[in-house]
């Protein structure tokens, strides 16, 4: 074996002190990566790092303010001095204020959600891509959600969830923002996938999904661990790929 090969791998989550996030990187943890809980709060970054290694993970805090690009620079160098990065997974994310009908809805709350939802998702990946291009098996998965599918959308589909003109239309953004990135990606080796987990239980719907974290966060901890002839530019939940 190389020593890259039998080098433990590293993944960022980015928002992972809670609900998905926090799922996603104990999922992670227990297959053997050494996994940064990225979360802007420190001391909530700090109670799921001391939780996490409480189950005898390996798991370091990261702080990480999607929206702030010191800190996403800063992020970006520790980790580059604490070996690299092999996965990254942009989970932070926001709904914004509610109601969201279009017709009143704030244009500065959209902004404040595109902010955190997208070019967040932007902001951290090319921070993190100089990482990324020196791992073996370099993975990106985004947390989407099927709000964001226009296919659905347009289908009036009940599953869909409420009008919004802020959290629905950045999930809609960060899914061609994703095939972009899949694009100009391909053939670098560096995989990159959206994901929807479902109808799940946390603190941006009131807890009333019908899914728990743990079963939401599976879907992609399955795309950070993609094997090298997996797919990329592909929008899927645990049933399979999803429409755009």
């Amino acid at each position: 074996m190389t020593e890259n090969s039998t080098k433990k791998k590293t993944a960022l989550v980015t928002g992972a002190n809670k609900g998905i996030g926090y799922e996603i990187a104990a999922g992670l943890g227990r297959l053997g990566f050494r996994v940064g809980v990225g979360a802007r709060d420190a001391g909530r970054r700090d109670d799921a790092v001391q939780k996490l290694r409480a189950e005898g993970l390996d798991v370091f805090g990261v702080p990480l303010d999607v929206t702030d690009d010191e800190s996403v620079a800063g992020a970006a160098a520790q980790l580059d001095g604490q070996g690299g990065l092999d996965v990254l997974v942009n989970n932070a994310a926001i709904t914004g204020g509610m109601p969201q009908e279009p017709s009143t809805v704030s244009p500065a709350e959209v902004l404040r959600v595109i902010d955190t939802n997208v070019v967040g998702v932007i902001r951290v990946t090319n921070a993190m891509l100089p990482l990324l291009r020196r791992a073996e098996s370099p993975r990106i998965v985004n947390v989407s959600s099927t709000v964001g599918s226009l296919t659905l959308q347009t289908a009036q589909a009940e599953s869909v969830g409420p009008v919004s003109a802020a959290y629905s239309p950045s999930k809609s953004f960060l899914n061609a923002v994703t095939i972009q990135y899949a694009k100009e990606l391909a053939g670098s080796g560096i995989l990159v996938n959206a994901g929807c987990p479902g109808y799940v239980a946390t603190d941006l719907n009131g807890h009333r999904g019908t899914r728990t974290p743990e079963q939401g966060a599976a879907v992609f901890v399955q795309l950070a661990t993609l094997p090298d002839d997996g797919p990329s530019g592909t929008f899927r939940d645990d049933a399979g790929v999803l429409p755009w």
